[in-house]
């Protein structure tokens, strides 16, 4: 299918810049394909599913991930904007950088000339090596446990770009971009369907014996890259890491087995979950990097319901809900709620989709 497909027009101001409050008083758009749309909220969820049904969360943890820096070459000073993308070793991450084209291999980068940190926090980095992608490798001139307390102590949440753009991150980011049961530290973007939940809404639906487990996956800057092909065929993924636990995959299976839905809250989780499949539907345990990338015509094996956020146009997030539901639904489903008022993107409302396929239980 060719990118245009999966276009459509979004008003600026649907973008939401900051998210609802309390966070389940998100508005909720409810998508069956073959029947009337439903607007309800995220509050709502403990009457649209139902006992035996099993929430999947990525209970992945965003890092401080964005440093702000500067590279001195001679009388030249150049402030730089670091995102850490990937550890790769006590020192050294990969990491994307802005104005990156300006920086060479070789060049050192300060941290904490703003004068928030300490003497003791003092940072530097060498740029090792730079990719065709954008990517480079930097060596910071800290290691282990003192390199986290100093990103830490100078990184930032690395909000969206659509949300950067239009204001600068500040404290309340800090708490509002992760959400309420983030334990495993490690991505750079959150999970966002997540961040409706709170812990009271979580207990309720526990309440209305509706299971919950937790799976991992990092989230990467891919989540962010736009698609640059004409044909959806010819992108490529960014991998991402992820882990799903042999007791969790087993207590899924079970649920499914017995009549219950898995119900994956995010994209993130979906994916995980159908890299964790096999041909039949049965869940495995998982621990590795995943590129899976699920377009219309993907047959889905793991997940029966799915909540999710809005989406940019022509994103690839765009184009697994598409796979999910089917692209003439959710592009009705869009144009409904733009025309409704939701609020779209990472801090916006979300919808729960059912499945396209009629065998499908919804």
């Amino acid at each position: 299918m060719r990118v245009d497909d999966f276009d459509f027009e979004l008003p600026e101001e649907r973008i939401a810049l900051r998210p609802a409050v309390p966070r389940d008083a998100a508005r909720l758009l409810v998508v069956r394909p073959g029947a009337d749309l439903a607007d309800r909220h995220v509050g709502d969820l403990t009457d649209l599913l139902r006992p035996g049904d099993v929430l999947v969360f990525n209970d992945t943890k965003v890092i401080p991930a964005q440093l702000q820096g500067r590279r001195r070459r001679g009388d030249s000073v150049l402030d730089v904007s670091v995102t850490l993308l990937e550890r790769i070793d006590e020192s050294c991450w990969w990491t994307l950088a802005k104005p990156g084209r300006r920086l060479k291999v070789g060049d050192t980068i300060s941290f904490g000339h703003d004068g928030r940190a300490r003497p003791t926090e003092a940072l530097e980095a060498i740029v090792e090596d730079k990719l065709t992608d954008g990517r480079m490798r930097v060596a910071f001139s800290l290691r282990g446990t003192a390199l986290d307390e100093a990103i830490a102590a100078l990184g930032a949440a690395p909000l969206p770009p659509y949300i950067a753009a239009r204001r600068a991150p500040d404290a309340r980011d800090q708490s509002d971009y992760q959400t309420v049961y983030a334990a495993v530290e490690g991505a750079v973007a959150a999970p966002t369907a997540g961040l409706h939940f709170t812990k009271e809404l979580m207990q309720a639906l526990e309440g209305a014996g509706i299971a919950e487990e937790f799976v991992t996956l990092h989230v990467g800057p891919g989540t962010f890259l736009p698609v640059k092909v004409d044909e959806a065929a010819d992108h490529v993924m960014h991998a991402e890491r992820g882990m799903v636990g042999a007791a969790t995959a087993e207590r899924l299976n079970q649920a499914r087995a017995g009549g219950g839905r898995v119900v994956a809250v995010g994209t993130t989780a979906l994916r995980l979950l159908e890299a964790a499949a096999d041909a039949g539907g049965q869940i495995n345990a998982f621990d590795g990097a995943t590129d899976i990338f699920i377009t219309p015509g993907y047959r889905f094996r793991a997940v029966d319901v799915l909540m999710t956020n809005f989406h940019l146009p022509r994103s690839t997030l765009f184009m697994l809900v598409s796979a999910f539901s089917g692209l003439a639904t959710m592009k009705a489903a869009y144009a409904h709620a733009i025309a409704a008022g939701y609020r779209f993107y990472s801090y916006g409302d979300a919808c729960l989709l059912f499945p396209e396929r009629p065998e499908q239980a919804t």
